[in-house]
């Protein structure tokens, strides 16, 4: 979900990693939706050769989308012309780098997350550049370590943290005549899910990432040099952010890979979830429910598997547990019963939990007690006045309308007026205030409020950087004395600043 403090967090990513020029041209298309090259330096004011560079940098790192697009031009002929979309869940992903590279970490080996760094540093890579950049990081290793490469390397794509990138520019033709649909109308209109032209590029793409999954999409790399210790081709993939683009043609027969950014999305809310279950229960409870989600790789929210899958996984942890003392977990932690030992869980209901105490809590800390109880008791009913709030709250009825008006004024409250005939003349009619909680508003403005955050402590960290510049830039020798403990003290202060944003990245999973 896009939200203005999005943008300017997207904004700040990409000035940071790429430059002003790339963020402007960034910006342009996250805040204008999908615009041609000239629509970007129309609207950004950068020049033609300038935004075209600006693209390829963009579009290298997967920040940006590009695809052809069949229009009806002047006198009903078909024009083809080549759009841009900024993907903006792939940008904030860029904050996420130390996360994903932990996940390969304990799951796979070190050798798998160096291999991953450098898709994540580079953006897009050949298998060849792959093979070349790990030489570089070995001095040279032979044999072996080419072979070795490759393995790690495959066992990246079968565990779907790497993909194939989708073809250049993927198509997107007009619809055949009769194809569009009736228009609806009255309430069914409301429910109906419009089709962006960002969600048919994406659906173009989609398709083609299914190839990446399977040991025939590395049958085309020719192995024989390899084998034989013969040099790799000379393509360099040494230096960061600057792989030539316009040299294509030397490398367009091998297919580029990329790093597979929702299927990290997707374990690191498992893990939020996990994390949320073992606050709420127990730590044994939260390790019964990641033995339930680790061998799923799908994104579905709704997971089956049987108690004894569990207990298997289980036994690897040595935690001791018994199989009824798994079966009562399962219940605990929100599964049921699907089947003869078979149990199913939504992970939705445990999101939406969390959705609900991360929003209470916000409201605990900016209103005080007395609005929290109201809020927390207005989310478990449909809707409720004035007074009955007073009574269930034990606040003054006063007070109970200022503590309502001020979390209505903040989005997080709705309000319905209603009118009842109670008798004849003047005061026969008395007016009924309702409120009710704000679940659906409220996730744009919690989300929009979390990159806020985020942004606010990225802000704070550069500076904290800035103003010890001098201090960084000595070598350890140097750094003696004064100077010995403001770098000890920009170290303390840059980690907490890292650990709040990383903490606070967690609630914006839950909310994006």
């Amino acid at each position: 979900m896009l939200t203005q403090y999005g943008i300017k967090l997207a904004v700040d990513i990409i000035t940071t990693d790429f430059g002003k020029l790339v963020a402007q041209a960034c910006e342009c298309l996250l805040r204008r939706g999908v615009l041609t090259k000239s629509g970007i330096g129309r609207f950004s004011g950068l020049s033609s050769d300038i935004v075209k560079k600006c693209l390829w940098v963009l579009i290298q790192h997967n920040c940006v989308q590009d695809f052809n697009l069949e229009q009806l031009g002047a006198g009903g002929s078909i024009t083809v012309s080549t759009h841009y979309m900024a993907l903006f869940d792939n940008i904030i992903m860029r904050i996420r780098f130390s996360k994903i590279l932990a996940i390969v970490s304990k799951e796979q080996d070190e050798q798998c997350a160096m291999l991953l760094e450098g898709l994540l540093q580079h953006g897009r890579l050949t298998l060849t550049q792959i093979l070349e950049k790990a030489a570089e990081e070995t001095n040279g290793g032979g044999n072996a370590d080419a072979n070795s490469v490759r393995e790690r390397f495959f066992r990246l794509v079968t565990s779907h943290y790497v993909q194939p990138c989708p073809s250049p520019e993927p198509y997107i033709a007009l619809p055949p005549e009769g194809d569009n649909p009736p228009k609806k109308k009255g309430l069914k209109k409301m429910f109906l899910k419009e089709v962006t032209l960002e969600d048919q590029a994406l659906a173009a793409v989609k398709p083609m990432e299914t190839v990446g999954f399977s040991p025939d999409t590395l049958s085309w790399a020719d192995t024989e040099d390899i084998k034989n210790g013969n040099d790799l081709p000379s393509t360099k993939a040494g230096m960061k952010r600057k792989l030539d683009l316009l040299d294509v043609e030397c490398v367009e027969k091998e297919p580029l890979w990329r790093v597979n950014f929702d299927q990290f999305k997707h374990l690191l809310l498992n893990k939020v979830c996990i994390e949320n279950i073992r606050c709420r229960l127990d730590d044994k409870a939260g390790m019964v429910l990641n033995a339930m989600l680790k061998p799923s790789r799908s994104a579905d929210k709704i997971i089956s598997s049987s108690v004894d899958a569990v207990y298997e996984e289980l036994l690897k942890s040595n935690l001791g547990l018994t199989l009824e003392r798994v079966r009562s977990y399962l219940e605990q932690i929100g599964c049921h019963l699907v089947a003869d030992d078979e149990y199913s869980i939504d992970l939705g209901n445990i999101i939406q939990q969390a959705q609900k105490e991360e929003v209470e809590s916000i409201v605990l800390k900016r209103y005080g007690k007395e609005a929290y109880r109201m809020f927390r008791l207005l989310t478990n009913y449909q809707e409720l006045e004035t007074d009955k709030i007073s009574d269930k709250t034990f606040v003054d009825k006063k007070e109970t309308a200022k503590f309502l008006n001020r979390l209505w004024k903040d989005n997080f409250l709705l309000v319905e007026k209603q009118s009842a005939v109670t008798g004849g003349g003047p005061d026969g009619n008395k007016e009924t205030v309702l409120w009710k909680a704000n679940k659906e508003g409220l996730v744009y403005e919690v989300l929009d409020e979390l990159y806020h955050a985020v942004l606010n402590l990225r802000i704070r960290s550069n500076h904290e950087i800035d103003q010890q510049r001098e201090i960084i830039h000595l070598n350890k020798i140097e750094r003696v004395g004064e100077a010995s403990k403001r770098f000890k003290h920009l170290q303390d202060v840059t980690l907490l600043l890292f650990n709040s944003l990383m903490m606070v990245d967690d609630a914006i999973l839950l909310f994006q």
